[in-house]
């Protein structure tokens, strides 16, 4: 449950102060109105402000390109994977200079893309992350204040921080539970999740985070996507963001899988660039490449070369179904 004040909030405390919106701005984006994700960025938003949004009755990422080209928009809302098709895209010759603020959420950002991002456009991509029980974005990078790898900082009017399972706050650098208060707030109607999301006022989202020594949060892994492999924690997307920095891979999602002596071990789902074939060498080379990147013990040691990942109508990777395979 959401209070009629609760659309107004999150306009003025994100899209105002984070985005800078004005009525010449025009929206776009994938995830549909019934998401909160869509409901801010193209409809509590745009109307707040007098501005305009661009509706897709299928909002895939050629769609999207079109509609970005057609109508000079000046704000999109998607997922890490379309802006990587637009990439893509952009290196073919598409022109989609008119976007001022490429808005990412619902998948972690990862640095390749990121850094593609602001190479080829000049313009800052904001990775930020917010849930359908505090209604938006409550942390959230800025045009003047980000990091790669980095959620960012709370955004105006929330706190963060991170907790353990006793609700005792961690140090910095120490990967805990994310809790989250502010003027919007989790209120389950008639349901027993009320007493688990909310404990002493904090909002404890599901995901697991650390905040470093300036005060930015880093995402990990949602809680139940923690691979523990031989006694170690290992967040998926930090894999996922060290396989997509190898330039025959186009996307990927990370699971754990069970196995006898490990308990569980990291297995990668590919999608290669056009004209990559699929070979052992290729994958012994993308195992030593996530090897030199990140800590050897979180390589990937199935890997599974695919056409297509499964994903949600928001472009979110459909992880619990590759796991069913």
């Amino acid at each position: 449950m959401h209070f009629h004040r609760d659309l107004l909030l999150v306009a003025d405390c994100y899209a105002k102060e984070i985005l800078n919106v004005t009525e010449n701005d025009i929206f776009v984006g994938s995830p549909p109105l019934a998401f909160t994700f869509g409901l801010g960025g193209l409809g509590i938003f745009p109307l707040r402000f007098g501005a305009t949004a661009t509706l897709l009755e299928n909002a895939s990422p050629q769609n999207m390109i079109e509609i970005i080209k057609k109508y000079k928009a000046t704000i999109c809302f998607t997922a890490p994977t379309a802006y990587n098709f637009m990439l893509a895209e952009m290196e073919k010759g598409i022109d989609l200079s008119s976007l001022r603020a490429a808005i990412s959420a619902g998948e972690t950002l990862p640095a390749p893309v990121y850094k593609k991002w602001l190479k080829k456009t000049g313009k800052l991509m904001l990775d930020g992350i917010g849930s359908t029980e505090l209604l938006h974005i409550f942390i959230s990078n800025r045009f003047d204040d980000h990091k790669e790898n980095c959620t960012g900082k709370p955004v105006r009017g929330y706190e963060a921080k991170i907790v353990d399972e006793n609700m005792e706050d961690l140090p910095a650098g120490k990967t805990g539970l994310l809790a989250v208060r502010g003027p919007t707030g989790c209120r389950y109607l008639n349901d027993s999740r009320q007493s688990n999301y909310v404990i002493n006022g904090w909002n404890l989202t599901g995901d697991s985070f650390y905040k470093d020594t300036e005060g930015y949060f880093h995402f990990m892994a949602r809680n139940d996507d923690i691979i523990i492999s031989s006694g170690y924690n290992i967040a998926g997307p930090e894999v996922e963001s060290a396989l997509i920095s190898h330039n025959a891979i186009f996307e990927c999602a990370v699971i754990g899988i069970a196995d006898k002596e490990r308990g569980n071990i990291v297995q990668a789902h590919i999608v290669l660039n056009k004209g990559i074939k699929e070979s052992k060498d290729l994958k012994l080379e993308i195992q030593n490449h996530v090897k030199k990147k990140i800590a050897p013990y979180k390589y990937p040691r199935s890997i599974i070369f695919t056409h297509n990942l499964p994903k949600t109508k928001t472009g979110k990777i459909q992880r619990y179904k590759l796991k069913e395979n």
